[in-house]
């Protein structure tokens, strides 16, 4: 009776509750392997770089219980308040990470830098959340400071840039850090006593790490959840076991007070080792970074049920043992596991270090794809995607970087304690730039007062400029590395946004007017031969310079002519329905089309032969809605109004989309209902397009697709014209046409000003063309050659 009233009442059934709980239970799963792996290992060295320095002479039962109050009280404070509680829920559309605040930013203020920005992109369903926006609300006095003054917003971008710099950083420093912790532990069964043997066998391990990463990870990344939860469960009963047998009284340090008898025993020294408590949390932004690949609840589920618990009784054992055998700190946590299972629990340490390494470097690309996105970091080759988790990305030219600098501080420092110092402070920074941005996000995003965003910037970031004051002194010891390296970087990536912008500057001033377009006529006095254009600008709006510079050298092009633009909005992703955006240049006679397409900074952009297709369809599709009066443009517009195409409900009955066997495209084997359109090539043209083809190995991987024109009645008999000549354009072949820049500074130019212009130049040179990145075949690549003084 009960249970037939309670299906009455919707309650859910034994089975409804199996399929709710069973992703979030994967998930959870999953997310122990990528996301906690680096937090994990993290017992490995803390101890030891606590009680390193002038402490080593400061060991007894209360300073040991001083510092296991410290550590819990930093992990409860920062891992569990602020990232587990906090950080979690200010996700950017489900995505985490410095970008993805500053993005979130950029979309609820006028903060972001990005040249191109359109109204129409606020129109997209990512923009804002649903049910939120910020238009009826009142704009803050902070956000109108920001907004007024331009040099407010460098200063937040160069702020942010900090941040990814230091996430470099963290991707170096990390894999040499842990193993070279890991490899310590040899010194106690294998009796290996020199360090430069210490260091020779940490690097090899090493360049195995990066070139797993080369050959990819993902073919064996189904197995890091196991090994980070077998690592867990290990480090969990060592823990218990350590208090039981050593130490019960340790649960006794739970209290604040022993944080006082530590520094009262330790004096400045204590708040000199400050930074080696610190390192318990190292590896916590991992939780909000990778956040996209999971949700929130399975986040927090995993932090809260295993690596909490596993972590705090971790801790808690080691300092019971250690508050017995003071001897013991420099190898603390390999001395606190039991003799018989020394060797398991050090081949699982080492595999673990393996899994939270690969993790670490793989969230390293991420914010480099991210960076590159905004326009922030020279132009690099995603190779491919990882299978296991989706959207993770392999930049070959990162990893190999990433291994030089984390090889030479493991063979230049050769001491894991320096090692921990330089990688405390690049973390550290990074946690501090994350409370700076979320303190925005709360006034600005959520729209709380400016008294709740300055309490918790006050109250956050007063702790961790506790521990930057501490890693100040350690600076000289390894502390410089990072600083270094995210000075580079910082130049590097800034140099690469200033040049960007400049260039785009240069382009606005110098486009093409659309009266001399019109003066020209529908040939634009030249010869229009067969096939399609594709001119890549990264304008938005008006006819770039390099078209009319390729037609005063070359006074022929296409009969279809597509200006496309690529370009970034500030949303994670763009919905596929949405990316592309339509439109006209000039009458219709010029067959002149222009082809927006919207990605967001986590959006792999990779040109394919469905590019083409889908920028068919979505003409055809534009054709007719103009020619139905929905897109907004008449005959004779200059530079029309653009549509998003795919969201119309007739997408894709305007053409028929068919699988083609071979090159003979234009052949008249044609389905009824459809009409065949002949191509326009000479035979001649035909022979040497299929030599080609069959030559180039990229081409022949291609799906061969033809379109056949669906023989329905028009009401404008131009729009099957046009609609004809665009599957005849198709089918006669698509070329690309992409500027070849050469950036100059202008002769009166500043000495900073010419640096930067020649640096970004330098790098312009010497990384990957915008071909490369785009994916697109050579054989059908055009570039023209522009210089450009700024």
């Amino acid at each position: 009776m009960s249970s037939d009233a309670s299906r009455e009442r919707g309650a859910p059934t034994v089975v409804e509750l199996k399929s709710q709980y069973k992703p979030l239970l994967f998930l959870a799963y999953q997310s122990l392997g990528f996301l906690f792996g680096d937090l994990s290992l993290s017992p490995l060295y803390v101890y030891q770089s606590i009680f390193s320095g002038r402490l080593k002479q400061v060991q007894n039962e209360d300073a040991i219980f001083g510092a296991f109050s410290l550590i819990f009280w930093t992990l409860s404070i920062i891992s569990l308040l602020k990232y587990a509680v906090i950080m979690l829920s200010a996700d950017d559309n489900g995505e985490g990470g410095i970008v993805a605040l500053y993005s979130h930013l950029c979309r609820n203020a006028k903060f972001c830098l990005l040249p191109n920005h359109q109204a129409s992109d606020e129109e997209l369903s990512t923009y804002y959340k649903p049910g939120s926006s910020n238009r009826n609300i009142p704009p803050s006095p902070l956000k109108r400071f920001i907004e007024k003054h331009k040099n407010t917003k460098i200063a937040l971008l160069i702020f942010v840039l900090l941040g990814a710099c230091m996430l470099i950083c963290v991707g170096a420093l990390m894999p040499a850090i842990s193993v070279l912790s890991c490899v310590q532990g040899l010194k106690i069964e294998a009796k290996i006593t020199n360090n430069s043997t210490v260091s020779l066998i940490s690097c090899v391990l090493l360049i195995g790490l990066f070139v797993l990463q080369h050959r990819g990870s993902h073919k064996v990344a189904f197995m890091f959840p196991p090994i980070i939860i077998v690592w867990l469960l290990s480090i969990f009963m060592i823990g218990i076991y350590n208090v039981i047998k050593w130490n019960p009284r340790v649960y006794q340090a739970l209290s604040p007070y022993y944080m006082y008898k530590f520094f009262r025993l330790t004096g400045k020294n204590g708040w000199t080792n400050l930074g080696g408590v610190f390192l318990c949390v190292t590896g916590t932004e991992a939780m909000f970074a990778d956040l996209g690949y999971y949700r929130q609840a399975p986040v927090r589920v995993a932090f809260y049920c295993v690596i909490y618990p596993c972590l705090v009784l971790q801790y808690m054992g080691q300092a019971a043992f250690l508050s017995k055998n003071l001897s013991a700190v420099p190898i603390s946590f390999y001395a606190s596991i039991p003799d018989f299972l020394f060797w398991p629990v050090f081949v699982v340490a080492a595999l673990a270090v393996i899994a939270a390494s690969q993790a670490v470097i793989s969230s390293t690309f991420s914010i480099v794809q991210q960076c590159h996105a905004f326009e922030c970091f020279p132009r690099v080759k995603a190779v491919h995607s990882r299978r296991w988790i989706n959207g993770q990305t392999y930049i070959p030219e990162i990893n190999w970087v990433l291994m030089i600098i984390s090889l030479a501080v493991t063979v230049g420092l050769g001491d894991m304690n320096h090692t921990g110092y330089a990688y405390g402070i690049a973390y550290l920074i990074v946690v501090f730039v994350t409370t700076c941005l979320t303190s925005l996000v709360i006034n600005l995003v959520w729209h709380q007062s400016l008294i709740v965003a300055l309490a918790f910037a006050l109250f956050f970031g007063s702790i961790e400029i506790l521990f930057l004051s501490s890693y100040c002194m350690k600076i000289p010891k390894g502390g410089w590395i990072p600083l270094v390296l995210s000075a580079v970087f910082m130049v590097v990536m800034y140099v690469w946004h200033y040049g960007s912008r400049k260039k785009y500057v240069f382009d606005m001033h110098n486009k093409v007017s659309m009266r001399s377009i019109l003066t020209l006529g529908p040939s634009l006095g030249i010869v229009r031969v067969p096939g399609m254009g594709l001119i890549y600008t990264e304008l938005a709006t008006g006819v770039p310079a390099s078209f009319t510079h390729f037609l005063s050298n070359l006074p022929a092009f296409y009969q279809v002519v597509v200006f496309v633009c690529v370009k970034t909005v500030p949303v994670p992703c763009v919905p596929h329905v949405e990316r592309y955006l339509i439109g006209r240049i000039g009458p219709k006679s010029y067959r002149m089309y222009r082809c927006i397409v919207r990605n967001g900074y986590k959006d792999v952009y990779t040109h394919d032969n469905d590019f083409e297709n889908d920028l068919v369809m979505s003409i055809a599709e534009f054709i007719q809605l103009e020619a139905e009066g929905c897109s907004g443009t008449v005959d004779g517009s200059v530079d029309g109004r653009m549509a998003v195409v795919r969201t119309s409900g007739k997408f894709g009955t305007r053409l028929r989309m068919l699988e083609s066997a071979g090159f003979e495209e234009g052949s008249s084997a044609g389905l009824p209902g459809a009409l065949t359109v002949t191509s326009s090539k000479s035979p001649t043209l035909k022979k040497l397009q299929a030599m080609y083809e069959h030559e180039s190995p990229e081409l022949n991987t291609r799906r061969r697709i033809k379109f056949e024109l669906l023989n329905i009645i028009y009401k404008d008999p131009r729009v099957k014209e046009e609609l004809m000549e665009l599957v005849e354009a198709k089918r006669a072949g698509a070329a690309y046409v992409i500027g070849h820049s050469h950036v100059k500074a202008k002769w009166n130019s500043s000495f900073v000003k010419k640096f930067a212009i020649n640096l970004y130049s330098f790098l312009r040179k010497n990384c990957r063309s915008p071909a490369v990145g785009l994916n697109i075949p050579q054989i059908c690549l055009i570039k023209v050659g522009m210089n450009y003084h700024v």
